[in-house]
């Protein structure tokens, strides 16, 4: 059975996550991308906050019984086979995993103009994640 608790405790701190990756997202691409602590905060809240998806949705998959996921991408297409996401947020979903995977990880030089895209088009994902698994928490208490 999900832990609410504990998934509501991760949502809340996804939304803390997201809603410093907005606030940087106000910066113009040149100012950002000569600011090596804005650049920096950007690649750690993007990283913790595609985490966190990634904890909540290890959460609710392990807590169910779900098919284990085959890596991080596929985490999220385990949610898509069980209706809790649909498929167009799942694949969006799995490229943001596949983004952490490069800034994690050194074997790949990320091209910060794409953490400054990634903060101009990809945040609301974050927050239809959000809003899909509350509501699927909510539907299986009832």
């Amino acid at each position: 059975m999900v832990d609410k608790a504990a998934i509501d405790r991760m949502l809340e701190n996804l939304k803390t996550y997201v809603a410093q990756l907005d606030r940087l997202s106000g910066f113009g691409q040149d100012e950002f991308l000569s600011d090596p602590d804005k650049l920096g905060s950007a690649k750690y809240y993007l990283i913790i906050a595609i985490e966190s998806c990634l904890d909540i949705s290890n959460h609710i998959i392990s807590s169910e019984n779900l098919r284990r996921p085959t890596d991080f991408a596929d985490t999220f297409a385990v949610l898509h086979e069980n209706g809790l996401i649909g498929k167009a947020l799942e694949e969006r979903l799995q490229n943001m995993a596949r983004f952490r995977n490069l800034l994690v990880h050194p074997y790949g030089k990320v091209d910060d103009k794409r953490v400054h895209e990634f903060l101009k088009t990809n945040l609301s994902d974050f927050d239809e994640f959000a809003k899909r698994i509350a509501n699927a928490i909510d539907k299986s208490e009832h």
